[in-house]
């Protein structure tokens, strides 16, 4: 080379070399300020000088407008516990539910698991998480989602509903394809969270195995699927090479309704197939989906962007109808169990009268991201598209498109029968599943808050409470916190029935117990709540990490009569908070009507109750109760009441 060119040569190597240690440089700081969570276990009202150092170096580090995904290589790993915090706090969650007997002897099995089992099973977990993105997330994904071979309706997905959308008395509810980009997610305004789980949200489908089922996922797809009166469709959303606007994309829609043509045989009942048993739909769908016309019209619903069902039936909110919100609930979690593809990402659910709905499989994400689609969607839907004083969407249809493709079926007898008999399993599982959907109005998070109390632990010691008073015990209870501030995080276990909490709530019963006693003990219970949020949000949680010892030792054919005692107990009180303004696309004080009612799950055990709710706004949270009218224990609408009183009576020491 000459000079000259070994002068440009040695420029771009060295300026290549400079970059991309800048960018690796960048990246590590970055990751070693994410890596601080001492902001979250400030006193309320009080900053540190370390973390108003840490917030100004936040804010120099971090991006203008970050995109959904401008963190992703930046976010810590989440950090693999010491065994001996991890079993203190499991000991002393399960210390209120065992008599001294039991605690002694759960104390002994954790002790000898401690000293003997533990050291093997934890540097094998140790490496794990250095080889591995998120040592918990790809293990929780497969053993407790994809390898359930029981029915995903009730038992696994969960659905969103609306309070205020919906054009009541309009002959036309359709709304449009909800955009794929999204600003990041944040804490504080500074601190990201993790998206991975959004890769996921179109373009996704469950796919049924014998042992364990699959995630398919496409970078993209051009079409969704479409159900109307027992009939498939493949509708195109691009023309031109561009996404059919929404005027365009009612057109088609109001093609399908107008379409007057019957189910083809065994068409109309066929996604019951999704809501039965795993393994009976894994050998139909091998036996009667995997050639022909079939196969073709099976591809065309596992490969759309989502599922759209436009249902006959009329849902939503309504004041002067008791029960409403109940049986909105039962439609969107289970529908006819044959209207929804359960093993889609999501099913969009839009009603005759223009209130819409989501049913989620949750394999491929939590509540949160899907709560995060839910508010883009409806808030683009209503503030920036915007529709005709006529109901119809904005702008010129193009008349030109061609019509949506009815999907083709062949299905033989015997295939009938499977869908019939996966119907059968389904409907028995719907029809016993109770719910309990209620707005809480009397008041929200401006009178907890002036109680200087944090509203989720305020909701979590009435569940306390309310349950105490229902089932006259308490339980094991699971509420699911977030751990998406390390990368590809996804939830942890907030063991929310502390001694602290039972010690409030057996005073409630108490008689003698003074006015200023219980205030005192509420707020010991209200810390200490607060206090296991904040470990198991920073990684410091307790069922996660034993989840992961366990199967370590499955791996390494290791047995823990500790861990198989641990993972066999039942959560009989399962709850959940929906999150709320994630995006802050309108005012919520200045459209109050336009809050989300939030959403719901059926109950983990058959014996218990399943409890979301939703903290809306300064005085409305919504709560949805679900349980099974099988067990003799449980009542929804009994417990939704002891809810209500709950609420009332501890805000009632504060008066």
């Amino acid at each position: 080379l000459t000079p000259q060119a070994r002068t440009v040569v040695s420029t771009v190597v060295f300026s290549t070399g400079a970059w991309l240690a800048a960018v690796l440089l960048f990246r590590s700081v970055l990751r070693l300020l994410l890596s601080y969570h001492g902001w979250m276990f400030e006193p309320h009202g009080h900053i540190s000088r370390s973390t108003r150092l840490w917030m100004a170096l936040m804010k120099i580090m971090s991006i203008r407008k970050p995109l959904l995904y401008s963190f992703q290589s930046s976010l810590p790993k989440l950090p693999v516990p010491p065994v001996e915090a991890t079993i203190t706090r499991y000991l002393e969650s399960v210390r209120p539910l065992l008599d001294d007997d039991k605690y002694a002897e759960m104390v002994v099995l954790a002790k000898e698991f401690q000293e003997k089992t533990a050291p093997r099973l934890q540097r094998y977990l140790h490496l794990k998480s250095w080889w591995t993105t998120n040592y918990v997330s790809d293990w929780w994904e497969e053993y407790v989602y994809l390898r359930g071979r029981s029915p995903i309706m009730v038992n696994s997905n969960y659905y969103a509903m609306v309070r205020g959308w919906g054009s009541e008395g309009t002959p036309k509810p359709l709304r449009g394809l909800p955009r794929r980009h999204h600003q990041a997610m944040m804490a504080l305004g500074v601190v990201p969270m993790c998206s991975y789980q959004s890769e996921r949200m179109f373009n996704t489908t469950r796919i049924p195995g014998k042992e364990t089922d699959t995630l398919l996922h496409l970078a993209d797809s051009k079409h969704l699927a479409v159900y109307h009166k027992g009939r498939y469709y493949k509708v195109w959303l691009y023309y031109g090479g561009k996404v059919l606007p929404p005027a365009d994309l009612e057109l088609q829609f109001q093609r399908i309704l107008d379409d007057p043509s019957p189910p083809q045989p065994g068409e109309e009942r066929l996604a019951a197939l999704t809501a039965g048993e795993r393994v009976p739909w894994a050998e139909a769908r091998a036996r009667f989906f995997s050639r022909g016309p079939n196969k073709t019209s099976l591809d065309a619903i596992e490969r759309g962007a989502f599922f759209l069902t436009l249902d006959e039936e009329e849902h939503g909110q309504e004041p002067n109808t008791p029960r409403c919100m109940d049986a909105y609930a039962k439609s969107l979690l289970h529908g006819r169990c044959y209207d929804r593809w359960f093993d889609k990402s999501f099913t969009l659910v839009v009603y005759k009268n223009g209130k819409v709905g989501a049913n989620a499989e949750h394999s491929w994400a939590d509540a949160p991201i899907v709560g995060h689609l839910w508010e883009f969607m409806l808030a683009m839907d209503k503030f920036q598209l915007g529709y005709t004083e006529g109901g119809h969407c904005k702008g010129d249809p193009n008349r030109q498109l061609a019509p949506p493709q009815r999907l083709q079926w062949d299905i033989p007898p015997e295939g009938i029968a499977a869908i019939e008999s996966s119907l059968r399993v389904a409907r028995a599982l719907a029809d016993d599943v109770d719910f309990c959907c209620f707005p809480f109005s009397t008041f929200g998070k401006g009178l907890i808050k002036r109680c200087r109390t944090s509203p989720d632990a305020f909701i979590q010691i009435s569940l306390q409470l309310a349950h105490f008073r229902d089932k006259g015990s308490f339980c094991l209870t699971y509420e699911a916190s977030m751990t998406r501030l390390f990368r590809e995080g996804r939830t942890e276990t907030v063991r929310s029935c502390t001694a602290e909490a039972t010690a409030f709530v057996r005073s409630m019963a108490d008689p003698r117990s003074s006015r200023s006693e219980r205030q005192r003990l509420f707020k010991t219970a209200a810390e200490k709540h607060q206090q296991l949020y904040r470990l198991a949000m920073t990684g410091s949680g307790i069922d996660r990490h034993l989840f992961c010892l366990y199967l370590m030792s499955r791996y390494l054919g290791t047995q823990s009569p500790f861990l198989a005692r641990v993972l066999s107990e039942p959560w009989r009180l399962s709850t959940s908070q929906t999150p709320q303004q994630q995006l802050k696309m309108f005012d919520l004080n200045k459209y109050p009507d336009h809050v989300s009612s939030g959403g719901g799950f059926g109950p983990v055990a058959d014996d218990g109750y399943g409890v979301s709710y939703i903290i809306a706004g300064e005085n409305l949270i919504t709560f949805h109760v679900s349980s099974k009218f099988s067990s003799s224990e449980t009542d929804s609408q009994r417990f939704g009441r002891n809810i209500r009183q709950a609420m009332l009576d501890i805000a009632g020491l504060f008066d």
